[in-house]
């Protein structure tokens, strides 16, 4: 399995319209749902730096129209541009996977 990291910082006063793209490309990930793909997004500290992280076979996000537009503006939204690299996964505890909430208290 391919994994990949990309790290990019946006320029000031562009992290919104950037997150805005991004979730873009999601739910058009959930409308296709491809097979044996994982994608994460993170913004670090809420600031100006994102992290992507692409694990997966194959790469469907080329397909998606949504990412198309994320990458047609990239170069211009960034001071810092994307830094692509191929990733090793040392470990891993329950990354991604939403916290079990536990259940409603039922009152008397």
């Amino acid at each position: 399995m391919r994994r990949t990291v990309v790290r990019y910082t946006v320029l000031p006063g562009r992290a919104e319209e950037n997150e805005a793209l991004v979730r873009a490309v999601y739910v058009e990930l959930a409308e296709a749902r491809p097979a044996g793909f994982r994608y994460a997004t993170y913004r670090l500290d809420g600031g100006d730096t994102f992290v992507h992280v692409a694990e997966g076979d194959g790469n469907p996000l080329p397909e998606l129209a949504a990412f198309r537009a994320f990458q047609a503006g990239i170069r211009a939204r960034c001071s810092e541009p994307p830094a692509v690299s191929a990733a090793e996964l040392v470990g891993s505890y329950a990354s991604g996977q939403p916290r079990a909430q536990s259940a409603p208290s039922e009152m008397p």
